[in-house]
């Protein structure tokens, strides 16, 4: 008797669809976002008139937690990692969590099993708290070396 997979209640040996078929979303997405990768790595956001400037900073000289973030991608995608941390940490941060979880996506749907982010409240919290403590920093005088 085959063994049922609790996950998808298929066999353990014929998962739902080809793995093509399981592979589409993940590639589109991989395919969307290089496609913005490209367009900020050759539309410099460092030129002024290219993009909108921030609210936050345009009406109280404030930076947000996405202040830079542009710049940091820009600089990434040309391979200067130390550019890109200064613009903005926290993006470069997301940038390496976003390709770990594409990554496990994949492997996921290529074994026929769902993607599941099942985040607790906690774990929330401590994200908001982390961009909130960010926030604050960048913006104090000690601060300056998080300015984008």
């Amino acid at each position: 008797m085959p063994d049922v997979n609790a996950d998808s209640g298929t066999t353990g040996t014929h998962p739902p669809g080809t793995v093509r078929t399981r592979l589409a979303a993940p590639v589109s997405v991989l395919a969307a976002v290089a496609a913005a990768f490209a367009y900020v790595g050759a539309v410099d956001p460092n030129e002024p008139g290219h993009y909108p400037v921030c609210p936050l900073l345009r009406t109280t000289g404030l930076y947000c937690p996405g202040c830079g973030g542009l710049r940091s991608a820009h600089a990434f995608v040309h391979g200067d990692l130390l550019t890109a941390l200064h613009a903005n940490a926290v993006a470069v941060a997301g940038y390496l969590v976003l390709a770990l979880v594409w990554t496990v996506w994949v492997v996921r749907a290529v074994r026929g099993r769902p993607l599941r982010i099942d985040l607790r409240p906690a774990p929330l919290w401590t994200l908001g708290a982390l961009l909130l403590v960010f926030t604050v920093v960048r913006n104090l005088p000690f601060g300056g070396w998080l300015h984008p």
